[in-house]
């Protein structure tokens, strides 16, 4: 068993973040068991699983399972450090933040909480598409599902934790192998069709952050069929960074915004844009920290 160290920022919650990771949906790709964070991934064509937790100011990692030399922690600590977005700077947020009277509470009742990602574009675009036109906690059944069916998995300690399929092995599934996981017949041409693109070398992480702007980037994403303008944006928020994504139209999104007496009514959309005006390059966090407000965590 080998462990290392990340240090952790200021701000910084590993609190925060282990409880959105934990919200009390059946998440498959990740395990949350008290202080602790536990996830399989593979990286550079090695399978690890790995136990995350803090103390004194660092992020201890734990490999409980598979071999990793140097390269595959500096690897690792990377991954880590970019799912959990580590490297930014909040104050500007805040700062921001602090300016609205309806949103100042955030600075510190969410504070340090991250915009936690999904660091492979696949597995974020993939899960984008599950999720669409159902509540989150059947999107998680099917997720679940295709998961176990698809996806590699490590078994320690008498438990099973899941990797998320890689394109390549959804590309091989038909429309008629997902329908008895109750996928539709449209969600499940929609899955197949975007690993098949993935498959061939046409959409890849790369591919896109080599294009020059956001417009490109998102103009790519939607001409694979089943990505509309939400997904996109959705995608280049949680997978690509992008600081200024709105995910419009989306209903817990129009929901806070409402709660927080931004908007009255969900069709003023130029209230909503002036109100995003004012937090350029932060728009993604807004939006994530927007969400976050719709969800009571419980004390202790």
């Amino acid at each position: 068993m080998k462990k290392f160290h990340i240090s952790l920022p200021e701000d910084f919650s590993f609190s925060e973040c282990r409880w959105f990771l934990d919200r009390g949906f059946d998440d498959c790709v990740h395990r949350v068991s008290g202080e602790r964070i536990i996830k399989a991934l593979q990286l550079d064509g090695r399978e690890l699983l790995v136990e995350m937790t803090e103390g004194w100011g660092q992020l201890e990692v734990r490999i409980l399972q598979g071999q990793a030399d140097e390269k595959n922690v500096g690897l690792l600590s990377a991954y880590i450090r970019e799912w959990m977005d580590m490297d930014r700077d909040l104050s500007p947020f805040y700062t921001l933040l602090k300016k609205d009277k309806r949103l100042a509470y955030m600075t510190e009742d969410y504070k340090g909480l991250r915009l936690m990602g999904i660091v492979d574009l696949f597995e974020s675009l993939a899960w984008s598409i599950i999720g669409q036109q159902i509540n989150l906690k059947f999107a998680f059944t099917l997720k679940r599902r295709l998961v176990e069916k698809y996806g590699k998995s490590i078994s320690h300690g008498g438990e099973t934790f899941h990797l998320f399929p890689d394109a390549t092995m959804l590309a091989e599934a038909t429309v008629e192998d997902l329908r008895p996981l109750q996928f539709s017949g449209s969600k499940a041409a929609y899955l197949i069709g975007l690993a098949n693109t993935f498959a061939r070398g046409e959409l890849s992480r790369e591919a896109l952050l080599s294009l020059p702007d956001r417009e490109r980037r998102l103009q790519a994403l939607m001409k694979v069929k089943g990505i509309g303008v939400w997904t996109a944006n959705y995608c280049l928020m949680k997978s690509l960074r992008d600081p200024s994504g709105i995910p419009h139209g989306d209903t817990g999104l129009l929901t806070a915004l409402a709660n927080h007496g931004v908007i009255r009514d969900r069709k003023e959309l130029a209230k909503i844009d002036r109100f995003f005006s004012k937090y350029k390059g932060w728009e993604s966090y807004l939006v994530f920290y927007l969400w976050r407000s719709l969800a009571v965590k419980p004390v202790g």
